[in-house]
């Protein structure tokens, strides 16, 4: 039987390539034969994951800053269509899949113009740029929420509601649901995005000290950028403070199941994950983020009472208070809990297959 092929284009932070990578190796073993394409600044994610057909092409937005800038990202922009043409005339895939930011827009945009079947994917709850720019183009546009923004009415029957696309490994966790409210010390996840959040570093340590010396129990598992490493251990044992410091990992699953309390940035696929793995959470989102996505993404999931979500400039005055919250009010904890566990991707996966194979067996 000749393997249908399948191309997934992704790269830039871990939100766009841990979903791709996941549902690559859900396709392999769905006897699709899968090519991850991905930039520079993405395949870092992928280094510890064996077994990959990746492809490495360049990717920049388009900046617009001034002139020089401009033509530079025109450049690269069309180098990588360039080179996209080339794998795909090579490989001759069934279908290609943008998994949302701009490093998928080469490749599919070259799926275009050589009539390739194509896809795109948006997990946030406002539509990207280059997701806005292929959409016209697309075949369908698979999103986590209806709720979406930023699609106009022409292209509402592109629109196929999947669910959050996250790593198989959160949806089927055997971790034990001791996710309640029923604890006497908090340990604290902190997660600060592929940026690293330079506040987190700054000002959270502050306000973990002030909750000890309101003698709250607490242990600190803090993400950082390996820049930060000494400024963090340096002040938490001095202030004689519970704590373990670490870069990027691969296995965050590990520092999830030791948490009852994570603060994060608001990036669409960690928060789908905290909601699949049943973690309370304070998303605070960045302020700079394109279309303030991350600012709706933590507002749909503060609505839905998945966790609460905190404005950067709120940190210092309202931060101490709200997880002083999250330890005596038992309630809000259990309602948090309970909101969560009315959620669930696990079909994800298998939908996406029924969607795929539908596709695939049209004419056009």
């Amino acid at each position: 039987m000749i393997k249908k092929k399948i191309v997934i284009a992704t790269g830039g932070t871990g939100g766009h390539v841990f979903p791709a990578y996941s549902l690559a190796k859900y396709l392999k073993n769905k006897n699709f034969s899968v090519k991850l394409i991905s930039d520079k600044r993405g395949s870092i994610y992928l280094k510890d994951y064996n077994k990959l057909n990746l492809v490495k092409i360049s990717s920049s937005p388009l900046i617009k800053k001034n002139i020089f800038k401009l033509f530079y990202s025109l450049f690269v922009i069309s180098f990588s269509i360039i080179k996209s043409l080339f794998i795909l005339l090579f490989d001759r895939p069934s279908l290609i899949l943008g998994m949302g930011g701009y490093s998928s827009f080469p490749i599919c945009f070259a799926a275009f113009i050589l009539r390739i079947k194509f896809i795109i994917y948006e997990n946030n709850l406002i539509v990207g740029k280059a997701n806005k720019y292929l959409l016209p183009f697309a075949k369908k546009i698979f999103v986590s929420y209806k709720e979406l923004e930023g699609i106009s009415e022409k292209y509402q029957d592109k629109v196929v509601e999947v669910g959050n696309i996250v790593r198989e490994e959160m949806i089927n966790s055997n971790i034990p649901d001791h996710h309640t409210a029923n604890f006497d010390s908090l340990n604290i996840l902190v997660l600060g995005g592929s940026q690293s959040a330079r506040i987190f570093a700054d000002e959270l340590p502050k306000i973990f000290r002030k909750l000890k010396d309101s003698q709250i129990k607490l242990k600190i598992f803090q993400q950082c950028h390996n820049t930060q490493n000494d400024q963090l251990s340096q002040f938490y044992k001095k202030a004689q403070m519970d704590f373990e410091i670490f870069n990027f990992t691969s296995n965050i699953i590990d520092y999830y199941s030791k948490s009852n309390l994570v603060i994060t940035r608001s990036g669409a696929s960690v928060l789908g994950e905290l909601v699949n793995i049943k973690v309370p959470f304070i998303s605070v989102p960045l302020p700079t983020s394109a279309d303030n996505h991350q600012y709706k993404n933590a507002l749909f999931y503060s609505k839905k009472g998945y966790g609460n979500f905190l404005e950067e400039k709120d940190i210092k005055n309202k931060l101490f208070d709200l997880i002083v919250s999250y330890f005596n009010d038992k309630l809000m904890i259990k309602n948090i809990l309970f909101n969560q566990r009315q959620h669930s991707d696990k079909d994800i996966f298998e939908n996406l297959n029924n969607q795929i194979e539908k596709i695939l067996n049209e004419k056009n």
